[in-house]
């Protein structure tokens, strides 16, 4: 879509409305899932006792173990046998800056050979100037950390995003938030010159010169003079939470200003994807002398009103797990810290999607994940409690 095109969308009223279940309902046979106005969630409390967590991994090991990272620089093993573990598997406090509420500990995912390395890595926001970091470090051994990529961010504490994932190409994606303050004061997330509002594309596998990774070939702005060649997306306010879908594809949550909380898709192996802030906040135009008339800014799939139905988004994602597979296959979960509403988006097999709520989920949900089966699961911030997220199918 043209930026003229996506600008033009502020004048359609469906953009106001509060978001309701939107399209054809999804095909309810098995393995497609119930369609969503049948379809809620609950949760079973199974771990409590945590301090501020706020991101979870599925260990790659075949443990069944589940990594939690906790804010203030510590991470907590769960297992579903034998609970929660009293210490900590690691303990880097010591580096990590968590005086502000936004900052700390953000992001953990095992390195591709975890089974033999039992290697991590972590994105944090850095002792004493908040600066990001992305690192690698074996889990109990916190010596032995590498630092791979900082990023200044000194002048605003909050916008520090902080999700790592690795993609179906093996390489580990990174986000980070446009910097901090309000309305993108120093146009960060339209930049290409530097990492803030951007999700970068690195390969941490092998090492480049002097730096301790590469740049993928592939990566869009790679020979783009000024750009920074780690930039896979960019036009992101504070994309807290992504996640991969099985067939590679991106789902991206972005919290909003004050008006437009968004849900992003798009698909495997698509790079240089302009989500648009700080020209554009979900469907309507932000920032007017922000925006490129020439500029082809990415919609999202799915907004809701701030202040109306929630604060702030949190990304989950698509269920591809066995034990609800009739009810919510094919479906991607996400939440609202403030609100705790449970929000459903489905993609359907011609570009179009179902929306819509399925219900609550408890409030402050910093983060979801799925275990090696495919499970989710959901932790809650102040107070500490981990759940196991299931499907219920209702009348409609």
């Amino acid at each position: 879509m043209s930026g003229l095109r996506r600008i033009g969308l502020v004048l359609a009223t469906a953009a106001l409305l509060p978001a309701t279940i939107t399209t054809a309902a999804a095909d309810s046979r098995p393995g497609h899932g119930v369609p969503l106005d049948q379809l809620t969630v609950v949760t079973t409390e199974v771990a409590s006792g945590l301090t501020r967590p706020v991101a979870m991994v599925a260990a790659t090991d075949h443990s069944g173990r589940v990594l939690i990272a906790e804010k203030r620089g510590t991470v907590r093993v769960f297992h579903p046998e034998t609970g929660l573990a009293a210490d900590p598997v690691l303990d880097i406090s010591d580096r990590v800056n968590s005086v502000a509420n936004e900052r700390g500990l953000l992001g953990i995912v095992p390195a591709p050979d975890f089974r033999r390395t039992a290697n991590v890595y972590l994105a944090y926001s850095r002792q004493p100037d908040g600066a990001l970091t992305l690192s690698r470090v074996p889990l109990g051994d916190p010596a032995a950390e590498q630092v791979l990529l900082v990023q200044d961010h000194a002048q605003f504490s909050n916008h520090n995003a902080g999700q790592l994932a690795f993609g179906k190409d093996g390489y580990l994606y990174w986000s980070l938030g446009d910097g901090g303050s309000a309305g993108d004061p120093n146009a960060n997330a339209q930049n290409l010159g530097t990492l803030l509002g951007k999700v970068l594309r690195l390969d941490v596998n092998h090492r480049c010169g002097d730096l301790p990774y590469c740049v993928p070939r592939g990566n869009p702005f790679a020979h783009t003079p000024g750009a920074r060649p780690e930039i896979w997306a960019y036009g992101l306010r504070n994309p807290w939470r992504f996640s991969f879908d099985t067939d590679g594809s991106l789902w991206l949550a972005d919290v909003g200003q004050g008006a437009f909380e968004e849900v992003n898709h798009v698909g495997n192996r698509r790079g240089g994807v302009n989500f648009g802030w700080s020209c554009m906040e979900g469907p309507a135009v932000f920032n007017a002398s922000r925006c490129d008339a020439n500029a082809d800014y990415t919609d999202p799939v799915f907004h809701y009103q701030t202040g109306v139905e929630g604060c702030a988004v949190i990304g989950g994602h698509v269920y591809r797990g066995r034990q609800y597979a009739r009810l919510a296959h094919g479906t991607y979960v996400a939440t609202d810290y403030c609100s705790g509403t449970a929000w459903a988006v489905r993609a359907g097999r011609h570009g179009e999607y179902e929306t819509g709520s399925i219900g609550q989920f408890p409030p402050q949900v910093t983060s979801f994940v799925t275990d090696r089966s495919g499970e989710l699961y959901a932790v809650t911030d102040r107070t500490g409690q981990l759940f196991r997220v299931g499907f219920e199918r209702v009348p409609a």
